[in-house]
């Protein structure tokens, strides 16, 4: 940024200067109030290019600030449904084990009630 600060009152300068031609010296006349000095109006030309540079970075930073926020804001919906679903997922995962316990459970009965009457029906 210093740089281009640098070149640009610099090429303001240059411009400024680029314009008059050189003459034999006059003699100088009394000192006017109301035009500045080419270098004058370059250092004026800089500070409001430092100025502009410093409310352009000022207004990037808020829009920034407000991007984060605005992502911050748009996050925690996602989040939370992604944690409603998870929990839904868990609770569904949990009941579908404890049917299938059920079922085991009532197989491994038929399955002892079976070899009981086999075992009996081998008796006889």
């Amino acid at each position: 940024m210093k740089k281009s600060l640098l070149i640009a009152s610099l090429f303001a300068v240059a411009l400024a200067a680029c314009g008059k031609k050189e003459e034999a010296p006059a003699p100088a006349p009394a000192p006017s109030t109301t035009a500045p000095a080419p270098a004058e109006a370059a250092k004026e030309a800089a500070g409001a290019a430092v100025d502009a540079a410093k409310e352009a970075a000022g207004k990037a930073g808020e829009a920034a600030g407000s991007a984060v926020q605005a992502a911050k804001e748009a996050a925690a919906p996602a989040a939370e449904t992604a944690k409603d679903t998870a929990a839904a997922a868990v609770d569904a995962t949990k009941d579908a084990a404890a049917a299938a316990k059920e079922a085991a459970d009532k197989a491994a009965m038929a399955a002892k009630e079976a070899a009981d009457k086999a075992a009996e029906a081998a008796k006889k």
